[in-house]
């Protein structure tokens, strides 16, 4: 069975550090380009980051440049999200996804929830005082 599982969210204070994991069983994430998307309570699942499959490339959003940080351990089949100097507003639930069927190529194109095929179930990220 082909899965994507995240972990590494919980409660943090403004200010604080997470890393989040998202392991995938069932298939090698390999070359695929692994995206983290969020979605808060009420608002659109907006792309976060992504990492193509040779981690030469990554591309983050304007709100989380220079906070957060991915990468991936391909002999681990698992995807990274360091998060670090968490404000309120990246409350959310986190999602990684993958299968697209086009390489990422670096551009915002990523943000397109269904180019992917694959989805976790989700970690909560809670950030308050």
């Amino acid at each position: 069975q082909l899965q994507l599982v995240e972990s590494g969210g919980g409660l943090v204070q403004p200010g604080g550090s997470l890393r989040l994991s998202c392991a995938a069983s069932g298939f090698t994430l390999g070359s695929n380009a692994i995206v983290w998307f969020r979605q808060a309570p009420g608002k659109e699942r907006e792309g976060v980051s992504c990492i193509s499959g040779n981690s030469k490339t990554k591309k983050f959003a304007d709100s989380v440049v220079g906070r957060f940080s991915i990468s991936r351990d391909n002999a681990k089949n698992t995807v990274y999200l360091q998060m670090n100097n968490l404000k309120p507003e990246d409350a959310a639930v986190y999602y990684c996804a993958a299968g697209a069927m086009d390489p990422f190529d670096g551009s915002n194109s990523y943000k397109i929830k269904t180019k992917y095929t694959y989805w976790g179930q989700g970690t909560q990220v809670t950030v308050s005082s």
